[in-house]
């Protein structure tokens, strides 16, 4: 194993440490004591393992090739919920392992399924620790993507390296970078939600799990966290730091204008985003509503899913489109991307002008925006959305024969793939995973991984093992 790879997996080990001593520290500061020794367990075991590869490390170096990232990406997926999974294992509430694993993987994966019927009953301590899941989550989703740079197409690698470079050799730097600005997303988040009158508490879970687009809540009912207009609309705007990308939320923020130009994905996003609240403020106006809608709309484009108890379920499959276009290519959030959409759209339509008026030439480049796209990006952009709905097709057949109807199996398969909460705009609000089958979970728990990682991916591992060449 190349020494990258053995300080990428032995880091986070020690950031999971970090995590399990501030726990350690909560329980005993506010007199918790019930899954304390869960967290010192933890914090022990990462602190030892993540040190030893991270020492071990230094007498290796070898070059990884784009096969081992995979592997390696792949592998903290499997992993990193196991030890995530100890705190729930160990505490007080017998929990069962494939639920505590279950919790952990839709944690880490940033979906927000919960095994939990009623969060109230949970300590404090086990609640800040599911928030936790999904930030370093996201942080490693982030730093993932950035591991598998290789198989994205060109536009995308490029609008990367105007912020940092790829070299193999400086990529440890670059993603302390990305930590920093991870780290001040959730920050201003977090004095954002104190601002709107949120509980400390709450502030903190909620602005750990906006920033990595997951979905879990520190209390039951979400109406309870956000009740006036004013939050209802700030809530929306924070929601979008896990829509857009990273460098252009950083860059708003801070009134950046470097290199901000580079970002044309999230110039659509941005266009695509005011359409759809303009086009549901026409059609869907209501004035006791509206604003609640406007929440699920920026919920499902972020693939957060939260919504409030009183959103139309008649809209749920609108929202499901939003889920699956999702966000920027360099965010937390899930998707098919915008942009591989509309370069599809665009190719679909030039190759049929080029059939009726075969004079004419047709160029592969997305309006308003200097991209233009190449015969190989498009081959990948068409085998992303193949696998997504093989992936789909799979997910809901394998619920479906576990006696899950078919309609909450088709909505489920979705919600898992892009790693969305299942919450009551998608008519999936009272779902029980609790009581699922040990298939179904199993089932569950492959895709969300199967979701959050790159589904180009799974194309090329698959590739890998049944073809020599």
């Amino acid at each position: 194993m190349s020494r990258f790879s053995l300080i990428y997996i032995g880091c986070f080990l020690i950031l999971l440490s970090v995590f399990s001593f501030f726990n350690i520290v909560y329980s005993y500061y506010f007199n918790i004591f019930l899954s304390v020794d869960s967290y010192i367990y933890t914090f022990i075991i990462c602190i030892v393992l993540g040190g030893t590869l991270v020492f071990y490390s230094k007498n290796k170096y070898l070059k990884s090739s784009l096969f081992e990232k995979i592997t390696i990406v792949l592998t903290g997926y499997i992993i990193f919920p196991l030890i995530i999974s100890l705190p729930f294992y160990l505490s007080i509430y017998n929990i069962s392992f494939i639920d505590c694993y279950f919790e952990a993987i839709s944690g880490f994966t940033s979906t927000g399924f919960t095994v939990f019927e009623n969060i109230k009953h949970l300590d404090e301590s086990l609640i800040l620790w599911r928030s936790t899941s999904q930030w370093i989550g996201g942080l490693y989703f982030l730093f993932s993507i950035l591991l598998l740079i290789d198989i994205f197409d060109e536009n995308l690698k490029k609008s990367l390296t105007n912020y940092f470079s790829l070299n193999s050799s400086e990529i440890l730097k670059q993603s302390f970078k990305i930590l920093i600005i991870y780290l001040v997303l959730t920050l201003i988040s977090f004095i954002v939600l104190k601002i709107i009158n949120l509980r400390t508490f709450d502030a903190f879970n909620l602005s750990l799990t906006i920033v990595s687009s997951g979905g879990f809540l520190p209390i039951n009912n979400f109406n309870l966290l956000i009740q006036d207009d004013v939050s209802k609309i700030v809530f929306s705007i924070i929601m979008l730091a896990s829509y857009f990308s990273l460098f252009f939320t950083y860059n708003l923020l801070f009134f950046n204008k470097k290199n901000i130009n580079y970002l044309s994905e999230d110039f659509y996003l941005l266009v695509y985003l005011l359409i759809i609240i303009s086009l549901f403020f026409v059609f869907f106006n209501d004035e006791n509503n509206f604003l609640n809608i406007l929440v699920s709309i920026t919920s499902s484009v972020s693939n957060i899913g939260i919504s409030f108890s009183n959103t139309s379920t008649n809209l749920s499959f609108l929202f499901l489109i939003f889920v699956i276009i999702g966000g920027s290519f360099f965010s937390t959030s899930s998707g098919l991307r915008l942009i591989k959409v509309l370069s599809l759209i665009k190719f679909s339509i030039n190759n049929l002008l080029s059939h009726s008026k075969p004079n004419q030439i047709y160029l592969n480049k997305v309006s308003l925006a200097d991209l233009s796209t190449n015969k190989s990006d498009i081959n990948k952009y068409f085998l992303t959305i193949i696998i997504f709905f093989i992936s789909l097709c799979s997910i809901t057949i394998l619920l479906t024969i576990s006696n899950i109807d078919f309609e909450s199996s088709f909505k489920l398969g979705i919600l898992t793939i892009m790693n969305t909460v299942n919450s009551e705009m998608y008519n999936l609000a009272n779902f029980d995973f609790y009581n699922l089958t040990f298939f179904s979970k199993i089932s569950l728990i492959i895709f969300m991984i199967i979701g959050r990682i790159e589904l180009l991916t799974i194309f090329i591992l698959i590739k890998k093992f049944l073809f020599k060449n």
